[in-house]
């Protein structure tokens, strides 16, 4: 049923099934719109805005953007503002609820954007998301392990709504442990409906100075990324020698924790793992303490 692409960090570059993604998008929204049935008659008694059904169109987006890439190879300048759409529904749910224009950053404080934070904030978060999700990834359970810590992080601080992420959650899981076995890859459909999770769960929930903080090892990839294409014309890589992957040049995350230091692949992926857990950590104590 699903396209087979080469494991390039195995042995003799097996053939593994790709796109696995769609399933999580599929049995999140399927979740979402049956909660949002379920919980209709309250939605229309307060503000006529449904979190589940905003969380759905925005998974359905990013499912659909991530299909639409494995499909088309888009270029990154074209694709990079591919979330600004997803956006919209977001931009409605928070003018309807009145959900805070400010946001709480380590230093700075408390920063309030006013009108600005619908129309500029909110869609930088989601396209800023979305990116830095889909970058990080190439090996097996990076593109899984790392949202789901997040995902975690989030529900335990969002509250009552940490119930519309209970079946994604699972469903991630899931493809967390077949991902990380190299069983299945998830694909851009995956990863971009993951990033698209992320972003519109922390802004329904407010809790986007905890999403933020989560995001560091994430952005910290991006810019490394971003800074050597574009100063010095070079794209991140890292080699294979049967067992262990390596690098001489620093460009990436990946690189820089195999740069002149060879681990298996699983050693990346956890060492990864264990920057984004401890700056969610970092996060979840930043949230308490300012509670």
């Amino acid at each position: 049923m699903f396209p087979r692409v080469p494991d390039y960090h195995k042995p003799n570059k097996p053939l593994v099934p790709n796109g696995l993604g769609v399933t999580y998008v599929l049995a999140s929204v399927t979740y979402l719109f049956f909660l949002h049935w379920f919980k209709s008659a309250e939605i229309e008694a307060s503000t006529n805005v449904s979190p589940a059904l905003t969380l759905a169109a925005c998974i359905l987006f990013g499912g659909f953007m991530g299909l639409l890439d494995d499909w088309m190879d888009l270029r990154w300048r074209y694709k990079s503002f591919f979330p600004l759409m997803a956006a919209i529904p977001l931009i409605s749910l928070a003018t309807r609820l009145g959900l805070r224009t400010s946001i709480t950053i380590p230093i700075f404080g408390a920063v309030d954007f006013g009108v600005y934070y619908y129309f500029m904030v909110i869609p930088l978060i989601v396209t800023v998301t979305t990116n830095t999700v889909n970058q990080l990834g190439g090996l097996n359970g990076l593109e899984t392990i790392c949202p789901a810590i997040i995902i975690i992080g989030m529900m335990v601080i969002s509250g009552s709504n940490a119930i519309l992420l209970y079946v994604p959650l699972i469903t991630l899981l899931l493809l967390a442990s077949l991902n990380f076995q190299g069983r299945i890859f998830i694909g851009n459909t995956g990863s971009f409906a993951l990033g698209m999770t992320l972003a519109a769960f922390a802004i329904i929930s407010d809790i986007k100075s905890t999403l933020l903080i989560s995001l560091l090892p994430y952005v910290f990839n991006s810019s490394v990324i971003l800074l050597s294409y574009f100063f010095f014309k070079t794209k991140a890589s890292v080699s294979f020698d049967g067992e262990k992957l390596f690098s001489d040049h620093v460009r990436s995350m990946i690189t820089l924790v195999t740069y002149h230091h060879p681990l298996t692949e699983r050693r990346v992926v956890v060492v990864i793992s264990l920057l984004v857990a401890a700056s969610t950590s970092a996060a979840l104590m930043f949230q308490w303490l300012i509670l």
